[in-house]
């Protein structure tokens, strides 16, 4: 069956959409949604190639669908690659763009950025800051 087929018969009603006031915005819950936006773009039930990143115990996890892989390949697996916690975010946000990038959904670049982008931004506010130590003529002053 066509994606366009597929997204006429579940864009009006499926389980992951969420609709909070009447007149705002349809949000999406579904796997491969970057952005959780309710449209066919980015919808990750009707396209054959989506990008999914969560965040996982040990990093942000990037999955791919693959499609024809391998001749051994089952339909529908997924290629997944991990960033670490201690990654920087200038690597994290190359590995994520390779895999939009080379031709598989080179328009969901910027939301797969944007998705990695907000996922660092959350996981660095949970680490304290130390405190800084204060030397020389205000240590002095401090001291006395």
């Amino acid at each position: 069956m066509s994606a366009d087929l597929q997204w006429l018969l579940v864009r009006n009603s499926n389980a992951f959409m969420v609709k909070r006031v009447r007149e705002g915005p349809i949000f999406s819950k579904e796997p491969g949604n970057p952005m959780n936006i309710h449209s066919y773009k980015y919808s990750g039930l009707v396209n054959t190639k989506t990008i999914d990143v969560q965040e996982s115990p040990s990093g942000i996890q990037v999955t791919t669908k693959t499609t024809k892989a391998s001749p051994h390949a089952v339909k529908g697996s997924k290629r997944t690659s991990s960033i670490r916690n201690n990654s920087g975010s200038r690597r994290s946000f190359g590995i994520a763009s390779s895999h939009a990038k080379r031709g598989y959904r080179s328009d969901l670049r910027k939301a797969v950025i944007a998705r990695v982008s907000a996922l660092q931004e959350a996981r660095s506010v949970k680490k304290p800051q130390p405190e800084k130590k204060v030397r020389g003529k205000k240590a002095k002053a401090a001291s006395a």
